[in-house]
């Protein structure tokens, strides 16, 4: 007897399961190429050969009691067209096909989920039907009939439904509950929001920035590291829009005085975002920022970090190990938790209990028991490890070594057979030692449990659609270390700016890495307090590459440019 939950995760697998459309061993398949994977199901099963994509059409709109339409050289209707605006069109992947004055109809290429049926519903202000198309007919209709232009904030910040709220006094700071709640419901807000949302998603933002000033309400979006500013809205919008925030991840509206935590899952197209969203109260309003978090843009798979093949290999072995501690180093926002995430991924098997403390957790990951921190709440790292220790685990996760007590707990753990994982906030992967050492962890206990230290940074990627050659100059090689010996004749490269980059010059990033692997020679260094200098010294001579050399590498071979490196390195 199959088990039917594990094909829930996708309600077209489940439906194809489901109707026995496939069976058990074809699903399966599925499920294990989806695993790590930016494509959707739907995808998978098309491209996989499983089935065409009419037969996949009509096996969903059969089970949703809907029917499958042919887009292809169809004209739509001015009265359609008019119901739904290019920016939800596109947000939602619909077109709207018809209308007869009350219900109208939407192609789309996926199955709605309720909360999706619902939201569109609201924003629309009418009865809604869902109708099923080819994806490239029902994307070449939103191009076709909606343009490139349309779903900016900018344009969508031009139309009169904004002066008219202004005019209502939605934005006026003093607003009771009832009318905050009002305002942050209001169509013209949600729209603006979910526009927002979409626009810094699709542009893979890591982090969607609200802030509130005396004059101006600034909204920015973290790409790439570095923060990119959108149209301003009108100042009198600050506080509907961060009331709608606080609505959608069910924080309490009239609290504006203190700090609040929420999560928002943000459906886009067929997929669901997690949102983290943290408020706080400023001089002119609260500022609101929000954290990003789409497994289709982060990738959980180890051989996909990018690490250079040493430091690939090394790491391989250290998580093989069965006790002591694994540390990943860096500044916050360098990725040390996507690298955590990605080895517990890689020995997360059927016959391994694996334990998270995490503060949040950031990604819900199968066959992990992930607890997340609340200090408000008594639930500390400390607390939690305890309990850990009584759940029988293989491997812990602590999301951050910040104390002695936490420290000492998670040594204790590796004392007694137990592989723990953990990150410190660390300039290099030798100032792991020295910041246990200054929590006053023993130093026998640091050299007789410490496996191996990862430090790492994120750099930005040249855009290869605008990348250009050049000869570095005497200076250059100097700042960097290097001879012209030992260039020997490659070329530096830098973006020029370009479209596809935002003007940037850069588009992507990639990891630096370090990897101390501690063995003997520095096991006696530790005992002995050696200083962090000392240290990475020896951990070179023994074979240990930098992160201003890997840094380096990157550099001659295209990847990142001088400046990155020298910034972060």
């Amino acid at each position: 007897m199959s088990d039917d939950s594990k094909y829930s995760i996708d309600p077209v697998l489940e439906i194809l399961h489901q109707t026995g459309t496939l069976d058990d061993d074809a699903c399966d398949e599925i499920l294990a190429q989806k695993e790590g994977s930016a494509k959707e199901i739907r995808d998978i099963v098309v491209d996989g050969g499983y089935m065409t994509e009419d037969d996949l059409l009509g096996a969903i709109a059969a089970n949703n009691g809907t029917e499958v339409v042919a887009l292809a050289g169809v004209d739509l209707s001015t009265d359609a067209l008019k119901c739904v605006q290019g920016s939800v069109a596109r947000m939602y992947g619909v077109v709207p096909i018809e209308f007869d004055g009350t219900t109208v109809t939407l192609a789309t290429y996926t199955i709605p989920s309720p909360v999706v049926s619902d939201e569109l519903g609201f924003v629309l202000g009418k009865e809604i039907r869902f109708v099923l198309a080819r994806k490239e007919e029902v994307l070449d209709c939103i191009s076709r009939y909606y343009g490139a232009q349309d779903s900016t904030v900018d344009n969508y910040l031009s139309l009169t439904e904004f002066e008219t709220g202004a005019a209502a006094g939605i934005g006026d700071e003093e607003m009771d509950e009832k009318a905050l709640t009002e305002a942050a419901n209001s169509t013209p807000v949600i729209r603006l929001v979910q526009l927002v949302l979409h626009q810094a998603v699709q542009a893979r933002a890591s982090d969607i920035h609200f802030e509130p000033f005396e004059k101006e309400f600034h909204i920015r979006y973290r790409v790439d590291g570095a923060l990119y500013e959108m149209t301003p809205p009108p100042k009198s919008l600050a506080t509907p829009v961060i009331s709608r925030i606080k609505v959608m991840s069910g924080l309490n509206i009239a609290e504006r005085r203190l700090p609040q935590d929420g999560r928002i899952q943000l459906p886009v197209g067929n997929r669901i975002i997690d949102l983290r969203v943290s408020c706080l109260p400023t001089q002119f309003g609260e500022s609101v920022v929000l954290r990003v978090l789409d497994r289709s843009v982060v990738s959980l798979d180890l051989e996909n970090l990018g690490m250079p093949e040493d430091v690939y290999n090394g790491i391989g072995e250290d998580i093989e190990k069965p006790n002591g501690i694994i540390i990943v180093t860096g500044p916050t926002g360098s990725g040390k938790t996507t690298t955590l995430y990605s080895c517990l991924r890689r020995i997360n098997k059927e016959g391994t209990k694996i334990l998270t403390a995490e503060e949040p957790v950031e990604y819900d990951i199968d066959g992990l028991v992930q607890v997340p921190i609340n200090p408000i709440q008594g639930n500390t790292f400390p607390l939690v490890l305890r309990a850990f220790l009584r759940q029988d685990p293989d491997v812990i996760m602590v999301g951050e070594i910040r104390d002695l007590e936490t420290a000492q707990i998670a040594v204790q753990a590796s004392l007694t057979g137990h592989l723990v994982f953990s990150t410190l906030h660390t300039n290099d992967a030798a100032g792991a030692v020295t910041r246990l050492v200054d929590m006053d962890v023993a130093p026998y206990l640091i050299a007789s449990t410490l496996n191996a230290v990862l430090g790492q940074r994120l750099v930005r990627k040249v855009c290869k659609n605008c990348a250009t050659s050049y000869d570095p100059t005497p200076e250059t090689l100097k700042r960097l270390g290097l001879t012209e010996d030992q260039v020997a004749g490659n070329k530096f490269w830098f973006g020029a700016g370009c479209d596809v980059c935002n003007k940037s010059g850069y588009k992507g990033r990639k990891g630096l890495y370090e990897h101390l692997l501690v063995t003997d020679p520095i096991r006696v260094m530790i005992t002995e307090k050696k200083p962090t200098l000392a240290i990475r010294e020896k951990a070179r001579e023994l074979g240990m590459r930098t992160m201003r050399e890997d840094g380096i590498r990157n550099i001659l071979d295209g990847s990142t440019t001088v400046d990155e490196v020298l910034r972060y390195t």
